[in-house]
């Protein structure tokens, strides 16, 4: 291979990745660089949000869910920034992003030190040769220690078998959320320069290659009414203007011929449109129809291809399938399979984690994700655009290796006060967790490191949110595949299942919340074969939530008059789709939340342990 230090650089340009934990405080630095390079200004009054999560989810979550291109100007030079998500379940977005960059800014909390999302970005920034500059995030905590956080981020440098080039990494102390960086975590700074130079003298310029034939890779999509599908990648050689004949190709597709209708570069939170482009510029081509992440746009008269992008596979999958139940239509905008099909084809278009197959002999499609928050985005979205929909249980994707059938394992971190430690194991022990690690804080919490299945793990995060009441903190990523072990879910408590269409009644309810959780409360519009509650018993119950007290001419008891009814349980998104059997849909409405089983009829119903009251 060519010596890349003898080929000439990009002075004027730096490339770089933030990528981190989720919550560690990617999103608000790069607003705070936004900021003092005169891109963005507070307004006296204004609340002070992440101008990069422009997602309304994003905002809502606290989290990255795609990724952002940006640039800032930093004397003369132009730094091209790219905020990464944080969390596993968005890791198809880190791995496309970290081919387009130079360098990497390596977030790490001051308090909580190195997560398995760290973990996971730093191992896929290492594996292609970055070096990353270490940026302990949020030194104003209380009780933190950078210094202890800094030995743990070398431990897990070594561990990922980092090179002597890559250990030898420059670090910054910094406080995002205020705006300012230093070198010594002694001494407060009093704005982000420290950390502007650093990456100037440390992450290298891209090579300067504009005489050579045109090569991009594609890593991202985009879409306009206008311009068609739009490639956003970075060129690694050549240069491309608008109007200019190019080619697409890739390992698994022949070469086709397009034109570039626009070249949009970036700057600060704009979008601006180009002329033309050169080698080590991050943009956007317009016009390419048929592009594909993993695509090569080339010269037509020197076609050819990068290597592609090697993509993990989805872990999970469930069914999603249009609303057939009696109140479709009511609350949403979008309720036929037609519209649903198109809707999960489109997102499939840019969303590259994602696997959409129609289900044979069935009005529904199977689709595959990273995972539990990967799947329950793309519903929340749909939903917040006016789709109707049912989905099924979640199911884990197995495949053969050497003739071993293997399942996808998660690498589990957990942090609980002490005195929860005895239930979590015993939890864990039960869905068969292999433990990695134990630390007892200083603090008097407990930090569990554990390998557990992607089985194991639905529906666990409920069960250790009570189990802590809400005081725990659960984070996990992919790990890879190991042989499918033996753990069986435990069984869940049977479930009340209306028996007619109506409103509920109080007099009903008060009867049933004796002998189980109510999923409902008085005068709520229910159906046929909805699941209203859930039973203290192990079978299920068809019960009628409408039923409302006889009516007569004799005086009612004190005690018939005053019914005390207890608040429904409020199932979130997620919630509903880890609670739900394989008999069973989460109908989901702009507006509504329901549980009800796949076949309505209960007659229809093929089930021996039936009982009505």
């Amino acid at each position: 291979m060519p010596n890349n230090d003898k080929q000439p650089r990009r002075h004027d340009l730096r490339n770089i990745a933030i990528i981190a934990h989720v919550d560690h405080g990617k999103t608000t630095l790069l607003d705070a660089m936004l900021r003092q390079t005169g891109f963005f200004h507070d307004k006296a009054g204004e609340e002070r949000i992440c101008i990069m999560d422009s997602n309304d989810l994003e905002r809502e979550r606290g989290i990255t869910i795609l990724s952002k291109n940006t640039s800032v100007k930093y004397g003369d030079t132009t730094i091209h920034i790219v905020d990464t998500p944080g969390h596993a379940d968005f890791g198809s977005e880190v791995e496309r992003v970290l081919r387009m960059v130079d360098g990497v800014l390596l977030l790490v909390d001051a308090l909580d030190g190195p997560m398995p999302q760290t973990r996971f970005v730093l191992k896929k920034s290492l594996t292609l040769g970055l070096k990353p500059i270490v940026v302990i995030n949020k030194i104003d905590r209380l009780n933190c220690d950078p210094h202890a956080v800094l030995d743990k981020v070398f431990a897990l440098f070594m561990e990922l078998g980092a090179t002597d080039g890559q250990l030898d990494f420059p670090i910054v102390y910094a406080c995002g959320r205020d705006g300012w960086a230093t070198m010594d975590a002694k001494v407060k700074g009093s704005d982000l320069k420290p950390l502007f130079e650093t990456i100037i003298k440390h992450v290298q310029g891209p090579l300067q290659k504009d005489s050579e034939p045109l090569r991009m890779l594609v890593t991202m999509l985009d879409y306009s009414s206008y311009t068609g599908r739009i490639g956003i990648g970075r060129i690694f050689q050549g240069t491309v203007a608008a109007g200019q004949q190019v080619s697409l190709a890739s390992p698994v597709s022949a070469a086709r011929t397009r034109k570039v209708m626009q070249v949009v570069g970036f700057s600060g939170l704009l979008q601006v449109q180009r002329a033309s482009a050169r080698s080590g510029d991050i943009v956007a081509l317009a016009g390419l129809e048929g592009i594909e992440v993993g695509d090569t746009v080339s010269a037509t008269d020197s076609p050819g291809f990068l290597p592609g992008l090697e993509i993990e596979p989805p872990t999970l999958s469930m069914g999603f399938f249009a609303n057939d139940g009696p109140f479709s239509g009511r609350d949403g905008k979008f309720v036929t399979i037609t519209q649903l099909r198109d809707r999960l084809l489109r997102e499939q278009e840019s969303n590259v984690g994602l696997k959409v197959v129609a289900i044979p002999g069935e009005s529904g499609f199977k689709v595959s994700g990273r995972g539990e928050l990967h799947l329950s985005i793309l519903i929340e979205t749909m939903r917040r655009e006016g789709y109707e929909l049912c989905v099924s249980k979640m199911v884990v994707i197995t495949h053969e290796e050497n003739g071993v059938t293997v399942e996808p394992v998660e690498y589990l971190v957990l942090d609980s006060p002490a005195q929860f430690q005895g239930p979590i194991m015993e939890s864990l022990g039960m869905r068969g967790a292999q433990m990695k690690d134990m630390v007892v804080c200083d603090d008097g919490r407990v930090r569990f490191e554990y390998i557990i299945s992607s089985r194991a793990l639905i529906g666990f995060k409920s069960e250790f949110m009570t189990m802590t009441r809400g005081a725990g903190l659960m984070h996990h990523s992919f790990h890879g595949f190991m042989p499918e072990g033996n753990f069986q879910p435990p069984k869940r408590n049977g479930v009340f299942i209306a028996k007619e269409t109506g409103k509920t009644a109080s007099y009903a309810l008060n009867s049933l919340q004796d002998h189980g959780a109510m999923f409902v409360g008085p005068a709520q519009d229910v159906y046929m074969g909805q699941v209203v509650g859930e039973n203290s018993r192990g079978n299920d119950l068809v019960v009628n939530p409408c039923k409302e007290k006889k009516q007569s001419n004799m005086r009612s008891s004190t005690a018939d008059m005053s019914i005390v009814l207890t608040p429904p349980r409020d199932l979130t998104l997620e919630q509903a789709i880890e609670y739900v059997e394989e008999d069973e849909f989460v109908e989901i409405t702009p507006h509504y939340l329901r549980l009800r089983k796949k076949v309505l009829d209960h007659s229809l119903r093929k089930r021996g342990d039936k009982e009505f009251i």
